[in-house]
């Protein structure tokens, strides 16, 4: 089904942004100066876990000043890398950073699922209150998200099936589900909350710790970001996740997961303002952009709106929503997401191109979307 969407605008008072005054987004600088990961001992065979020498050539450069830390073309494995300020991070043509499938290189950390608080193993890449921050070039960052999921047979097809039984990990007893882990299979067979309720400690978690599944980049109160050129895939859980923070800038990126994948969104913004997300390209498992704001009564003690977005001319294909509004956002009182622009959206087989949940029902303020093209596939 084709739907043309020229313009449509939710508004109830007043605002400073309008399509001939858009929010002005601020871009990170950098200084010159380059570091090698080569000359910190990184090797790009493929086999050498890189985790150390990549975070020290973060680490040096930030402590340099700034700059930018170079990971050339060659298959790169690592652990998790934590981003610091004033760096960027650039990947050349031909570069291949993929994440390691060992699960012990993941400690249990503090993060977020549907917007409360909930043990998740620490993500491939974070960075948390950091300034001037930067992931560009033309190269693929690779989460391995396939060595975390567990699968539905229903899902997948038959070959596939058969490459993830042969692959090892664990079948259901009723046949129909492979785990990568018997820690998945404990805590999916067991229904268990990942949530980290009163009482709760990270180590209670240990024994399903594989089931945790992060994100692959997590941005968590952080001021002016750009993420350009880098193609993302197949990551754990969702793919970018920019939280509670300002000036962020996504543009020209390639975010991939396969069809397959839950939990496998490409962008997820929750709680940032200053937003702009232009000329993308997304294929995911799940929803494609997300505008959150937290949920429930976490997201009122949080109290901050998603605001001051601009997306346009990217491209969605398959995914099960292609612009999701309000997402995670039930029984709210006051407007959490406000002043979103979004144009020149072209959705080609999503199950659904356009969703404000519960408009005009849902306090959002000031969304407007014109130039919309969408073929929606209702058999997604």
């Amino acid at each position: 089904m084709l739907n043309n969407i020229h313009h449509v605008q939710a508004q109830s008072s007043t605002s400073p942004y309008h399509w001939n005054n858009l929010p002005e987004v601020q871009q990170p600088i950098f200084p010159r100066d380059t570091l090698d990961i080569r000359d910190f001992g990184a090797k790009g065979d493929g086999i050498t876990l890189n985790t150390t020498n990549i975070n020290d050539a973060i680490a040096a450069s930030n402590g340099n000043g700034g700059g930018v830390v170079f990971i050339p073309a060659g298959y790169w494995l690592s652990g998790p890398i934590e981003l610091k300020s004033n760096v960027n991070l650039h990947l050349d043509d031909n570069a291949f950073l993929q994440f390691t499938a060992d699960f012990d290189q993941y400690k249990i950390v503090e993060g977020n699922y549907e917007g409360k608080p909930s043990a998740r193993n620490q993500s491939p890449i974070s960075g948390r209150n950091l300034e001037n921050i930067a992931i560009t070039g033309r190269g693929t960052i690779d989460g391995n998200g396939d060595a975390w999921r567990m699968a539905g047979k229903g899902a997948l097809t038959e070959r596939e099936w058969r490459d993830k039984v042969v692959s090892g990990g664990l079948i259901s007893d009723d046949g129909k589900t492979w785990f990568p882990s018997e820690k998945t299979k404990l805590a999916h067979e067991e229904k268990r909350s990942v949530l980290l309720t009163e009482g709760k400690t990270l180590a209670d978690f240990e024994d399903i710790k594989d089931y945790l599944r992060p994100n692959l980049l997590v941005l968590t109160n952080c001021e002016k970001v750009l993420l350009e050129g880098v193609t993302f895939q197949n990551s754990p859980a969702w793919n970018l996740h920019p939280l509670m923070s300002q000036h962020i800038t996504i543009r020209d990126v390639k975010i991939k997961n396969p069809d397959y994948a839950q939990n496998g969104d490409g962008i997820d913004i929750e709680s940032c303002s200053y937003v702009l997300v232009e000329d993308c390209i997304l294929d995911v498992g799940d929803d494609a952009i997300c505008i959150k704001s937290g949920k429930d009564e976490e997201g009122r003690k949080r109290g901050i709106a998603t605001e001051k977005v601009i997306i346009r001319r990217n491209k969605v294909y398959l995914g099960r929503g292609g612009f999701v509004e309000g997402s995670e956002m039930l029984t709210v009182e006051t407007p959490r997401i406000r002043n979103v622009f979004i144009e020149n959206i072209h959705c080609n087989d999503a199950k659904v191109g356009v969703f404000v949940r519960g408009l005009p029902e849902m306090p959002v303020q000031h969304i407007h979307m014109k130039n919309l093209n969408l073929t929606v596939n209702k058999g997604n």
